[in-house]
């Protein structure tokens, strides 16, 4: 039998989530849409210290831990996701959160996004997608389009641009959405989706960067995004490719493109299977005899 999450009974309100530091992302950010949308999700789910974790990488994202009052750890830049993985192996009940940016993810981080893909890890990773190196002040990202004139691509980006969904979707993922950082209610409603299916779960949220990125921006996401209609079947994994595709033409669908009910990788270990692995008794063993072999 699957384990289940740790459930608090304490009630949860806006003020309990939130911490002395003042917010200091740019007026307009839509690092701010991700932020709301998160703090409604875990006062609906009742999701603070006794059952979740937040993990984040380097970038303007990672500044999310330090505005949400639930036990946080930022790694290395690109780590967030095997600190994330070693959070989830050691105590498997608890939700676990990887707030990560599209250079953090997909660059520095990218090899560990297609394996924690790969073994359908449970963990859910809250993606913000502002097509930027915007912290370090506006280089070009894997996301950045082909053309765009940047700090570091001055003459424009010579690059075709990585799709993460797609990715995410050939590597092994189980659910996968996307949402456009304005939509908080629909956002919230997504990251909730997320953390209840089994498996590596990977929300592209649009966050526009309102100081660095002139094309990405509000405006453009409120023109050329659309929700995925009732009719869509989320299961279908063609159909679901074929909507990654729609980008290229400006067409860009907002919703759950892709669910699978698939063995996730914790469940795959028997060895916590009844009892996490923090509440397993520890043994000490000298290696003095092992030592000596070799002596």
């Amino acid at each position: 039998m699957k384990s289940k999450p740790i459930q608090s009974k304490k009630v949860l309100t806006s003020s309990k989530l939130s911490t002395p530091n003042p917010c200091n992302w740019c007026p307009g950010c839509g690092d701010f849409g991700i932020w709301s949308a998160f703090r409604g999700a875990c006062i609906e789910q009742k999701w603070d210290n006794t059952n979740t974790a937040l993990v984040a990488g380097i970038g303007c994202h990672g500044h999310i831990v330090n505005f949400v009052k639930i036990t946080a750890f930022e790694g290395l830049h690109g780590r967030a996701i095997p600190v994330a993985s070693g959070v989830k192996m050691a105590n498997h009940r608890l939700n676990v959160f990887v707030f990560t940016g599209d250079g953090d993810c997909l660059s520095e981080g990218g090899n560990h996004f297609v394996h924690a893909a790969r073994r359908n890890q449970n963990i859910t990773i809250i993606l913000h997608d502002n097509a930027l190196y915007a912290l370090t002040t506006g280089q070009a990202s894997p996301r950045t389009p082909l053309g765009q004139k940047t700090k570091s691509t001055p003459q424009g980006n010579i690059d075709d641009p990585l799709h993460p969904l797609r990715l995410a979707l050939a590597s092994g993922a189980t659910f996968l959405a996307r949402e456009y950082a304005g939509n908080v209610e629909s956002l919230k409603d997504i990251m909730v989706k997320a953390n209840a299916h089994k498996g590596f779960s990977v929300i592209q949220v649009l966050q526009p960067c309102v100081t660095f990125n002139k094309l990405y921006t509000h405006r453009f996401y409120q023109e050329n995004t659309y929700q995925l209609p009732k009719t869509y079947d989320s299961t279908d994994k063609v159909a679901a490719y074929e909507k990654t595709l729609e980008w290229d033409f400006k067409k860009i669908p907002v919703g759950i493109l892709y669910q699978e009910q698939r063995e996730c990788y914790e469940d795959k270990f028997p060895q916590i299977h009844k009892t996490p692995l923090i509440k397993k008794p520890l043994r000490k063993r000298s290696m003095t005899k092992l030592f000596k072999q070799y002596m």
